[in-house]
């Protein structure tokens, strides 16, 4: 079996140190790429809310249109049993 010595040991823990560093440099990565992720879902996020919007008022828009045309359908029906002069 080899010998433990100081000079051993301290390569090991360089070794060690090194791995952290890479470990550190990692996780500095993985949450740069989270934090760019959240953002882009902020964004998406956003593009479906102006999405909704846009439909609820296109929806309000049809509704006030099929009124219309119901009133105007009710008005040339009525008009059609009234005597004419």
């Amino acid at each position: 079996m080899a010998e433990v010595t100081s000079e051993l040991m301290f390569e090991l823990l360089k070794r060690v140190h090194a791995d952290i560093a890479d470990i550190k440099l990692g996780q500095r990565e993985l949450k740069a790429d989270m934090n760019a992720m959240r953002g882009t879902l902020v964004s998406v996020h956003q593009d479906i809310h102006n999405i909704h919007t846009t439909l609820a008022r296109h929806e309000t828009r049809l509704d006030r249109i099929e009124n219309r045309l119901e009133l105007r359908e009710f008005q040339e029906a009525q008009l059609r049993f009234e005597p004419q002069p």
